[in-house]
Formats: C-alpha cells, sequence, structure tokens
C-alpha cells in the first residue's frame, strides 16, 4: 500500500518531515509543510479519555502495536492530537470563524444531546496512510442526527465520518497490506465507544492532524 500524494502533500510533512517523498508544497494548494491557513469546521468531540478505557480499543490499540507493520506508524504524534481528537460534521466553513446566527444555536441546542457509536477500523481511498474509526451518529425517528446539524448550519449533507488516530510513515508491503486488510475486516463492525454529545466543537485548524488548533466555539446541543 504506497502512501499517496494527497498523503505526501498533507500528512507526511508533519510525521515524518525529513522523508524524501515528503511533498513540501503544491501548486494550487495552500499546504506548506503540512501547514495551511486556519481553515473552519464544526466537529463532534472524542473523548481520548473514554476512548482509551474501552476494552475493544484497548485491544485494537495492541493488535495494532504487535502488528508487523507497527514500526511504520507515528506513534510519537499521539499525544500531542489527544485533546482534540474529534470527527468532522460541517467542513470548509472558511479561514475565518463563521457567523453562527442566534436562530441556529437555538436549534441545535433544541436536538439535545447526540449519541452515536465509534466502530474501528478504516482505511479510505484518499489519504491512503491515515487510518481511522468510523462514527455512526445516532437515527432519530428515522432521521441521521448529523444530516441535521448539517441542515441546521446550512451546509451539505454527508454519510461518512471518521476519527483520524494512525498515521502512518513509509509504504507497507504486500504482506503487511494484507495484514492490515485482515484487521479492518476483523474490526469493520466493531464498537469501541458509545458517546452522548452534549456539545459541538467550532474548530479552526493549521493543519490536517490538528497539532496546531483551537476551539473557537463550543455548540451547545442542550
Amino acid at each position: 500500500m504506497m502512501l499517496d500524494d494527497p498523503y505526501r502533500l498533507a500528512h507526511l510533512p508533519l510525521v515524518a518531515p525529513h522523508d524524501p517523498r515528503v511533498i513540501a508544497a503544491k501548486d494550487g494548494t495552500s499546504y506548506d509543510m503540512g501547514r495551511h491557513p486556519t481553515a473552519y469546521s464544526v466537529v463532534l468531540p472524542v473523548s481520548a479519555d473514554a476512548l482509551e478505557a474501552s476494552p475493544a480499543f484497548q485491544a485494537l490499540d495492541a493488535e495494532l502495536r504487535r502488528a508487523r507493520f507497527a514500526r511504520k506508524v507515528a506513534w510519537h504524534v499521539m499525544d500531542r492530537r489527544r485533546e482534540r481528537l474529534h470527527a468532522t460534521i460541517c467542513g470548509g466553513l472558511g479561514s475565518e470563524p463563521p457567523a453562527i446566527e442566534p436562530a441556529c444555536h437555538v436549534a441545535l441546542a433544541g436536538l439535545g444531546p447526540i449519541r452515536v457509536e465509534v466502530r474501528g477500523l478504516f482505511s479510505g481511498n484518499v489519504n491512503r496512510g491515515r487510518l481511522y474509526l468510523r462514527v455512526y451518529p445516532e437515527q432519530r425517528d428515522g432521521v441521521n442526527l448529523f444530516h441535521t446539524v448539517q441542515r441546521v448550519l446550512g451546509r451539505p449533507t454527508t454519510d461518512l465520518y471518521v476519527v483520524g488516530l494512525w498515521n502512518l510513515m513509509d509504504d507497507l508491503d504486500s504482506d503487511e497490506a494484507a495484514i492490515l486488510a485482515a484487521m479492518i475486516e476483523r474490526w469493520w463492525s466493531r464498537t469501541l465507544l458509545r458517546v452522548e454529545a452534549d456539545e459541538l466543537w467550532l474548530l479552526g485548524a493549521r493543519d490536517d492532524l490538528v497539532l496546531d488548533a483551537e476551539i473557537s466555539a463550543r455548540l451547545r446541543l442542550r
């Protein structure tokens, strides 16, 4: 499994900056060694403490640490990210904090807490090299509550929500890729954590790993 160009541009400079495969910059993008101007998004926070206390997550993490490719995982950046773990609900909100109308705050508060399940493991077709957990939002009266949030904020609805956790620093050979594929299949439907969120974050980040980021606002769900 080869690290793809988007990953080598946005992620590899942050976890292995001296790797010769790093794409430091690219015409038509704002990336400079993995950093970019502040970009805002609305996200669902995921507690690292709660995740790490989950026996199922502990088992998955232990399996990853024992895997043949474990030496290729950027374990050293995980502590720097743990206070801002999240799943993006509304991305691409611009380089300035968006104005959220009072009526939107009222509508979000009226939803009440949102329950989600965190499951794993996932690797997508873009940003190959990043491994995720998948987030499944509560269906209330048959309605995906993340869709409701997106509509309240005037954003397009989406159906994939992930928590990025692990980053590779090297390509995987065929045997390593097969091991990862087997892990993904084995863990695909396993519930690792159940979350009841009573707030969302407006997050401003200057890199895709939120190493340099801040919570600009908290959007209450009660």
